[in-house]
């Protein structure tokens, strides 16, 4: 499973460092994937990162405010989002494919408002 971490309100502007630490399989083998769904929307992938931490992807929107990691040492991965802004508000999933099946997190809230 997926259990992520680190949401809440925050000021536009602010920054948070999201969580997700994965159990019941061989972290380090697999990719982990950042999605988010705004109020009201679809669910939308924003960052990627390879099983080794050696690459990192992002959605084109959120290019040079996102930075995702991971430790495979703790079997997490983060996900740095700095300038936040009101957009940027919904909830933040992380997910990876074991072999063809589907695995998300619950989510983390992130709100960002005065």
């Amino acid at each position: 499973q997926f259990v992520e971490s680190g949401g809440g309100l925050v000021q536009p502007g602010g920054s948070l460092i999201l969580s997700c630490v994965g159990s019941g399989f061989t972290f380090s083998d697999y990719a982990v994937y950042w999605y988010r769904q705004a109020p009201g929307k679809e669910r939308e992938w924003v960052a990627g990162i390879v099983s080794t931490g050696a690459g990192a992807y992002y959605e084109d929107s959120v290019k040079g405010r996102f930075t995702v990691s991971r430790n495979n040492s703790k079997n997490t991965a983060y996900l740095e989002i700095n300038n936040l802004k009101p957009e940027d508000t919904g909830v933040y999933f992380c997910y990876t494919s074991l072999s063809g099946n589907d695995l998300w997190g619950q989510g983390t809230r992130v709100t960002v408002s005065s």
